[in-house]
Formats: structure tokens, C-alpha cells, sequence
């Protein structure tokens, strides 16, 4: 589990858009959170309570860092199949011919 200090956020609140009549439009329920040294910025205005807001823009931060911080797997490089090889060419060649028959009309 990734570590967050208190220290890197940065909390901004702010009215929350959208549908949900009086209170949403008087309270600042919303939360921005930014994470200062990697420069994440989350934002959370689902829920009706600052506080709760609040909770999940920090479990979505520790998510976002977590994933990010995860090594990836090298890729395997794999031989396409003979059949696979034949395959795309002959699309290639019907794409080709009707590519042809879109240009001037040639008279030979």
C-alpha cells in the first residue's frame, strides 16, 4: 500500500454541477484534490457530503498511484502464423484491387 503524506495534498472545495436542486446548489460539496509531487489532480462530487467526497478523491489518488507505480510486464514478441501471413495478404490484394478500380479508367 502506497504511503501519501498529508504534506503533498492539496484540497480544493467547490460547488458541484448538475442536476440535485437546493442543497447541491448551496453547499460546496465537491472536492479537487491534488497530489503535488506527482501533479495528480482528482476530483470527486458524487456524493451529497463534503467529508465523504473527500474520502473517496483519496482512495481514488491511492489507486491512481498504485497502478502507476506497477511494473509492466515485458512483452513476449511471438512469430505470426503462416496462415495469419497468407491471410493478410490476400486482403491486401483485394483491398489493392478495388483501390484500382476507384482511379481513371485506363484504355490499353
Amino acid at each position: 500500500m502506497i504511503e501519501i503524506r498529508e504534506e503533498d495534498l492539496e484540497y480544493t472545495f467547490f460547488r458541484s454541477s448538475g442536476p440535485g436542486g437546493q442543497k447541491k446548489n448551496t453547499t460546496d460539496s465537491a472536492v479537487r484534490l491534488r497530489h503535488i509531487p506527482t501533479n495528480t489532480v482528482i476530483i470527486a462530487q458524487k456524493e451529497r457530503s463534503q467529508w465523504r467526497n473527500k474520502a473517496i478523491a483519496l482512495e481514488t489518488l491511492r489507486h491512481r498511484l498504485e497502478a502507476e507505480n506497477q511494473r509492466k510486464r515485458p512483452r513476449i514478441a511471438t512469430r505470426v502464423s503462416r496462415r495469419a501471413k497468407i491471410r493478410r495478404l490476400e486482403a491486401k490484394r483485394q483491398r489493392g484491387g478495388i483501390k484500382r478500380l476507384r482511379g481513371p479508367i485506363r484504355e490499353d
